[in-house]
């Protein structure tokens, strides 16, 4: 097994996926702690879904690599129209995220099923929804994104780190102390949802909140210190993707499914170590 592992080592395609996997997974997992702790951590489920569609109406128009300039723009426009709309004390967070989410997953499943250029559709929704080859079929541009966007994640979290803080406890008083929250909301859900359309290669759009919420809830069991889960959930998304990617790679199973399995494992671990400890008593 170790042999063939330094055999897939010797491929590009392998090193590319393996830094664009751990790099998505990072972000995902620092945006996740600010979600989680915001209770918007369903977000990222909702906002797959709206990406499912624009991926929809990519297939549809043909557009082949260029299946972006409809993705982004639409799940960033959905991003802000869930803060948006979640504030509005008519309609609920998550009552919003779901009347979203539901509405753009189905509208995409109508869309292939009657324009689908493709004869295979039940194979392009599963492809889609659940992750496919498309991890191993990375261009240098998506390299290269992933690395830009991490950099930014990083330094947005690093240079705003008091801010972010105040703004995820407690938003009514950062807006009294001159912060402007709203601002930041946005910020966050846009980035939030650039990183599900990248993790959509990776896991698929189903999972892709597994990378949002599993290493915070991971933290959490074991650490109550903000900083603290920040950088403890950074490291065990990293840890966990490379393995999931790894243990994918040399089993032939779902890249998606796997390193979400490992997320679940790892959380199982840090609960019971949690409990050992008496910090979930």
């Amino acid at each position: 097994m170790q042999e063939k592992l330094w055999t897939y080592m010797g491929y590009d395609f392998v090193i590319n996926a393996l830094i664009v996997g751990v790099l998505i997974a990072f972000c995902a997992s620092l945006l996740g702690v600010t979600l989680v702790l915001k209770r918007f951590s369903y977000i990222g489920d909702g906002l797959s879904h709206v990406a499912f569609a624009g991926m929809a109406l990519a297939m549809i128009a043909e557009l082949g690599n260029n299946n972006m300039l409809i993705i982004l723009p639409i799940t960033i426009i959905s991003a802000v129209l869930m803060l948006k709309t979640s504030q509005n004390t008519k309609i609920n967070g998550d009552a919003a995220i779901a009347m979203i989410s539901v509405g753009s997953l189905a509208f995409g499943y109508l869309l292939l099923n009657i324009f689908s250029p493709s004869a295979n559709v039940s194979g392009d929704v599963c492809s889609t929804l659940f992750g496919a080859t498309s991890i191993l079929t990375l261009s240098e541009f998506d390299v290269y994104l992933c690395i830009g966007m991490s950099i930014f994640v990083l330094l947005f979290y690093l240079f705003f780190y008091n801010k972010i803080f105040a703004v995820t406890f407690d938003e009514d008083f950062a807006t009294a102390t001159g912060i402007k929250s709203g601002v930041y909301n946005t910020l966050m859900a846009v980035i939030t949802a650039v990183i599900v359309v990248l993790a959509m290669n990776l896991v698929g759009s189903l999972l892709i909140s597994a990378l949002v919420i599993f290493p915070a809830l991971s933290s959490m069991r074991v650490f109550k210190n903000f900083k603290a889960v920040v950088v403890s959930s950074g490291i065990i998304s990293v840890i966990c993707s490379s393995i999931g990617l790894v243990l994918a790679l040399l089993n032939s199973t779902p890249v998606g499914a796997t390193i979400v399995a490992v997320d679940i494992v790892c959380f199982i671990m840090f609960s019971i170590a949690g409990f050992a400890l008496g910090k979930n008593r």
